[in-house]
């Protein structure tokens, strides 16, 4: 196996597994971040809530091993690109990481509360507010936000050299521009970050899912490899021939 075939499997379950942690993180948050009573059931839910942190961190690696294990081939067609991608993908692994220690500072906030038993639970709430705002702001930059615009990076590059169907990579671009118009939606409070908007964003986790399992089974296209492999030694030989 190839090089390029191994990076398409990596890549493969990286998403796979990113997908996974993400959704299950998310609902092992339930006790501390949707519970109307989350200062309690916070603190009842403690392992829960560490779980789904770990989750997330796993999602954090998986993001990173994304754009690091792809990096070598986008940069073949266009190495600014393939440069922004990575930055763009770490911009999301920083803020989904920002998010993570919200809600462990709110777990914290949850203990000291039942801990210290007070009866006056406004400054707790207040604080608990704002770190709950934290994690729903993150929440929005991150997989919505910067996760539109590294995506349409790498989709482009897909198409342009036919790395996979071109249908699996137009519907890998559109569903970016989507998020991403949610996002911005979401941002200027034109809608809500959970409501039916959201369907926004089915687009895109359909195409990575779709992607993930394409990636692990069939790999990269072999001939758009070689191709690219030609195109990188052209431009090695003329920035050869630029130096002398």
């Amino acid at each position: 196996m190839s090089s390029n075939q191994k990076a398409a499997k990596i890549v493969g379950v990286l998403f796979l597994l990113a997908a996974l942690s993400a959704v299950i993180g998310l609902l092992l948050y339930d006790p501390i971040l949707n519970s109307s009573d989350y200062l309690i059931k916070g603190s009842e839910n403690a392992n829960q809530v560490t779980l789904g942190a770990l989750l997330e961190l796993i999602l954090v690696v998986s993001v990173i091993g994304t754009a690091t294990t792809m990096f070598p081939i986008l940069r073949k067609y266009n190495e600014t690109i393939a440069l922004w991608h990575v930055y763009f993908r770490f911009l999301e692994a920083v803020i989904i990481t920002i998010g993570i220690i919200s809600v462990l500072s709110l777990l914290t906030l949850s203990q000291n509360f039942v801990t210290a038993g007070v009866a006056d639970a406004s400054s707790y709430q207040a604080s608990g507010t704002l770190l709950k705002a934290i994690h729903d702001w993150t929440f929005m930059l991150g997989p919505l936000f910067m996760l539109g615009i590294n995506t349409i990076m790498y989709s482009y590059i897909f198409y342009k050299l036919k790395l996979v169907p071109r249908p699996l990579s137009i519907l890998g671009m559109s569903g970016a521009v989507m998020v991403f118009i949610n996002a911005l939606l979401v941002l200027f409070g034109v809608v809500e970050q959970l409501s039916a908007w959201g369907i926004m964003a089915l687009p895109i986790a359909a195409f990575e899912m779709i992607l993930a399992v394409w990636l692990l089974v069939k790999g990269f296209n072999e001939s758009a490899l070689s191709s690219l492999s030609k195109i990188e030694n052209d431009n090695r030989i003329a920035h050869a021939g630029r130096l002398h």
